[in-house]
């Protein structure tokens, strides 16, 4: 690390998990914090060590509930007016992300509204995660960081898959990117699952483009809050002959039913990375974790080297 670029690594309360490893990674310290509480609900936000001219890198996923975000807004703020020298948003995964444009009249854009309330509070810079929408990065006038779990998914399926007989396939057609990348990089086929929906979390029709028989099916999406679409997904891929089904999914956000749905499904594993804390249990799940990945992306911020060198599939 150059000794020009002194940093410091501090974690917010739900993601303490994740950036204990990213330091475990980099061989440093997690920087000492405190969050006070009051007796109705609010809390306030306290360094315990000098931060004054240091790069300080804040790990806190937005995830429900709101006080995750709330907490990293406090932490910026509390950084800015410690004269940090720079601050450094890391989200793992960034939520009101699905809240990307306007679908249809009188609805806000949470995550341009999110991006602004950041970008106030006084952030210099972000590194995040699979974003449910690219178009998001513009969202914000600091430089983003964008990684993708790929890198880390890419050497699970090598090693753990059956490559001689996999196809990728999509849960709909907004990740047709996404899959479609992944099979072009490791040469094998894709499928598209096309769905509508009546109202948000609930499938009402779905059909396979594609041939899936005697197939092992790997989906794969960038977020599965309560399973609905994935299992269903699933449950139709082995309908139509194929031989077993896994899913592949950035963001573990499994809001209830999640994880029983996944159990009842006709899925065989499912693959999440550490973004977001998994605390149900499932003989399905498997979690990669992506500590690695951004403790790497973490050191060439500071010593001013390429990030998108790291990535083969974006």
């Amino acid at each position: 690390m150059s000794a020009h670029t002194p940093f410091l690594v501090f974690s917010g309360t739900k993601t303490r998990y994740l950036a204990e490893k990213i330091c475990n990674s980099l061989h440093c310290p997690l920087g000492k914090m405190n969050i006070q509480y009051f007796a109705d609900g609010e809390f306030s936000v306290s360094y315990e060590e000098s931060i004054r001219g240091r790069d300080v890198f804040l790990v806190q996923s937005t995830f429900p509930n709101s006080d995750n975000l709330m907490e990293l807004l406090l932490m910026i703020d509390a950084a800015k007016r410690a004269s940090a020298h720079s601050i450094i948003a890391v989200i793992p995964y960034f939520g009101w992300a699905r809240q990307d444009r306007k679908d249809k009249p009188r609805v806000s854009i949470g995550a341009k509204l999110i991006a602004d309330m950041l970008g106030t509070a006084g952030i210099n810079r972000l590194i995040t995660m699979d974003l449910h929408a690219d178009q998001i990065q513009g969202f914000f006038n600091v430089p983003v960081d964008h990684l993708y779990a790929s890198s880390v998914f890419l050497e699970y399926i090598r090693t753990q898959l059956p490559l001689d007989n996999l196809i990728m396939a999509t849960p709909d057609v907004g990740g047709t990117k996404r899959a479609s990348s992944y099979s072009k990089y490791l040469e094998i086929p894709m499928v598209i699952c096309h769905k509508t929906r009546q109202k948000a979390n609930e499938v009402a029709d779905m059909r396979i483009i594609g041939d899936v028989a005697d197939k092992d099916v790997l989906l794969v999406d960038d977020i599965v809050d309560t399973a609905g679409t994935i299992t269903k997904a699933a449950d139709l891929m082995m309908e139509n002959g194929a031989r077993s089904v896994r899913a592949m999914v950035s963001h573990a956000v499994m809001s209830d039913p999640a994880t029983i749905r996944i159990d009842r499904s006709a899925l065989r594993e499912m693959i999440f990375t550490d973004s977001i804390p998994y605390t149900k249990k499932s003989e399905k799940v498997t979690v990669l974790s992506v500590a690695e990945m951004f403790a790497e992306s973490i050191r060439r911020v500071c010593n001013d080297e390429s990030i998108s060198s790291l990535y083969t599939i974006k």
